[in-house]
């Protein structure tokens, strides 16, 4: 049973920094090394949207929104997705959430997402 759960959210400043962090469980090691992962996020009264994402291969992707401010990574053997959020802007608040899945037909599938970590900025 994969469960991911986040971590790093709070409040800050506009222009201010924040990591968050998403541990997984459940996953065996070459199952969560071989998975793809990406970051979301949900303001109030929004669709929830991607920011970033990174394949097995460690290859990142973003949002334009997000691009030169936040940075996706991994670290497999600690089971571990991050999110290095830099500049945050006050549009930046919202709730973050992170997920995870095979890579299906090209595509991630995100198959497992976490709780969420509510990042605010003002």
């Amino acid at each position: 049973h994969v469960q991911l759960v986040e971590s790093g959210g709070g409040s800050v400043q506009a222009g201010g920094s924040l990591r968050l962090s998403c541990a997984a469980s459940g996953y065996t090691s070459s199952a969560y090394s071989s998975s793809c992962m990406g970051w979301f996020r949900q303001a109030p009264g929004k669709e929830r949207e991607s920011d970033a994402g990174i394949d097995s291969d460690g290859n990142p992707n973003y949002a334009e929104s997000v691009k030169g401010r936040f940075t996706i990574s991994r670290d497999n053997g600690k089971n571990t997705l991050y999110l290095q959020m830099n500049a945050l802007k006050p549009e930046d608040t919202a709730m973050y959430y992170c997920a995870a899945g095979p890579t299906y037909r090209g595509n991630c599938r995100m198959d497992y997402w976490g709780q969420g970590t509510q990042v605010t900025v003002s």
